[in-house]
């Protein structure tokens, strides 16, 4: 679907609701394209409960960070 930047500007919940269809919104501005809406999708990575990650990724001698974490808080627990 093609919008101008006054639709964008005085349509924009019919734009949205358009958008939430799964639509994409071409917006144009004196004629030419300048911007797309597209519907937003969340990509969820998922963290397996042993994987290693962030600053512990990388780290020699650290095969599982939560028996790690646990170690160190052994004494003050």
């Amino acid at each position: 679907m093609k919008a101008t930047a006054k639709d964008l500007r005085f349509q924009s919940r019919e734009l949205l609701n358009t958008v939430s269809r799964g639509e994409e919104v071409v917006i144009t501005y004196r004629g030419k394209p300048c911007a797309k809406l597209v519907p937003y999708h969340k990509e969820r990575k998922k963290i397996k409960k042993d994987e290693l990650f962030g600053i512990w990724k990388e780290h020699e001698g650290i095969q599982n960070v939560e028996e790690y974490v646990k170690s160190l808080r052994k004494g003050r627990f």
